[in-house]
């Protein structure tokens, strides 16, 4: 079946072998994403990122509460 996906990513123009983004780099696409309008849908998601920035998050914290220390974790990161 890898074959297919090699195939097929190749006939879109992508990479077969796209580079997972970096736990930064992931919060800094959330981030953007809400600026633009978007609604986060998956809160383990959020939480998933801030955890991967070094958060310590709470499964009952409010999603808001959790992208706003996403917003300054990345802000001391510079």
């Amino acid at each position: 079946m890898q074959w297919w996906r090699t195939w097929w990513a190749r006939r879109r123009g992508a990479t077969a072998s796209a580079v997972p983004l970096s736990d930064r780099q992931q919060a800094q696409a959330l981030i953007a994403a809400i600026d633009r309008g978007g609604l986060p849908l998956n809160p383990a998601r959020v939480n998933q990122i801030a955890r991967g920035l070094g958060l310590e998050v709470s499964a009952r914290a409010p999603m808001e509460q959790t992208i706003e220390r996403i917003r300054q974790a990345l802000a001391r990161c510079g």
